[in-house]
């Protein structure tokens, strides 16, 4: 922890921290020749306290990214202060829009000190709880008009665009989702279904219903107003009324 070299001791503590995290993460290493992507990075650190107040009087030149696979983000970087240690703070979820942040609380950075073993303790214990609180409303919000699913039930609703999305709560239900062309968003978790190829969309919509149906999990079309589907596509429960969606500017 020690190098002299400040992007080595930067890198080395994050590969440190990464391993002691609860789950699996990643770490990577931005240097200040990566300009667009610091200035990328910064705009989505979501923090109005420490670490914004840090970045507001000394920009990103360095910062070291660590990533867990579910898409949820931390940044390290360097503290300017008279203190020994880093500040860390976490990334907000880039493909979310805007108005999924209306109400959430910025799960704002804290300062870390040398020891990268008790850091990662603090971090499991204060700032990892209200980001994972912060990334579940934010998700939550992001799903606008789209019904979430049960655990017995995925409700698939048409999008503006022609497409198709849901949130399924398990793997079972992404697995027959994905093998018949849902691609689902790391960031938000919600599959979607092209509608560019109205019959191959038909197709899916009629393959996934009984293979639901074999895992003991049922099918809900749900219809925006207007909107008519494919009269192959099931609905195995009536539609499911879409709930309010309140537009907000993002705060982070």
């Amino acid at each position: 922890m020690h190098d002299h070299d400040p992007s080595e001791r930067l890198a080395s503590y994050a590969d440190v921290l990464a391993g002691e995290l609860p789950d699996t993460w990643t770490s990577s290493h931005l240097s200040a020749d990566a300009k667009d992507d610091l200035a990328e990075l910064a705009d989505c650190i979501w923090d109005l306290d420490l670490v914004a107040a840090s970045l507001a009087e000394h920009p990103l030149q360095q910062a070291a990214v660590l990533s867990r696979p579910d898409g949820a983000q931390l940044v390290l970087l360097d503290r300017h202060d008279e203190r020994d240690g880093f500040l860390i703070a976490a990334v907000a979820p880039r493909a979310l829009p805007d108005e999924a942040y209306h109400a959430v609380p910025e799960p704002n950075g804290i300062a870390l000190a040398e020891d990268p073993f008790l850091s990662a303790e603090q971090i499991a214990g204060d700032l990892l709880a209200r980001y994972d609180s912060a990334l579940a409303q934010v998700r939550h919000n992001a799903l606008g008009g789209i019904q979430p699913s049960q655990a017995d039930r995925v409700v698939l609703t048409w999008q503006p665009d022609g497409s198709i999305a849901t949130a399924p709560v398990d793997d079972r239900s992404g697995a027959v989702l994905m093998a018949h062309g849902f691609v689902q968003d790391p960031q938000s978790g919600i599959y979607r279904l092209s509608g560019d190829d109205t019959q191959a969309q038909a197709r899916a919509l009629r393959e996934i219903g009984p293979r639901l149906n074999a895992r003991g999990i049922g099918t809900a079309l749900q219809h925006p107003a207007g909107r008519t589907a494919p009269t192959a596509a099931p609905a195995s429960v009536p539609p499911v009324p879409a709930g309010p969606r309140t537009p907000a500017n993002r705060s982070r």
